[in-house]
């Protein structure tokens, strides 16, 4: 099983040719480390830090480049199990982040705070899922 942490140069290509100027979704599933893992240069290398303490300190450490970019969490979830699909992908954690556009995204992942800040994330995941989503008003019906 290949594991994800980060987009691969095509995905983020597609990515970038995808609409920027309006409202966009951010479907994450998270599955972390039992031991988190820093590089020997990061002050919390060596040190008995959990993956999910390390996600956990990458959310805490990008909320306000997160929040002055207009970005929110609209909505979390805890998986419990994998109802339909493969049973080896257990996810950790759940939650959808929207955007004023994916510029802001875009802007988010460039800031150098954010840069440094996003290596509690690399240490702690252990495999992710992150996909892209267009707002819809949801119908009477699935798929509607």
């Amino acid at each position: 099983m290949s594991a994800y942490i980060d987009p691969d140069r095509q995905a983020w290509d597609l990515f970038k040719g995808l609409p920027r100027d309006e409202p966009i979704q951010m479907l994450n599933l998270v599955r972390v480390k039992a031991k988190a893992e820093y590089p020997q240069d990061h002050p919390d290398h060596g040190k008995d830090i959990s993956g999910l303490e390390a996600y956990r300190a990458y959310g805490r450490t990008t909320a306000p480049i997160f929040k002055r970019l207009g970005g929110r969490q609209i909505w979390a979830g805890k998986p419990q199990v994998m109802v339909t699909g493969p049973q080896d992908e257990v996810w950790d954690l759940a939650f959808i982040a929207e955007y004023p556009s994916s510029e802001a995204f875009m802007a988010m992942v460039r800031d150098p705070d954010y840069r440094e800040f996003v290596e509690h994330r690399t240490a702690g995941v252990a495999d992710s899922r992150l996909l892209r989503l267009s707002p819809v008003e949801p119908g009477e019906g699935f798929g509607e």
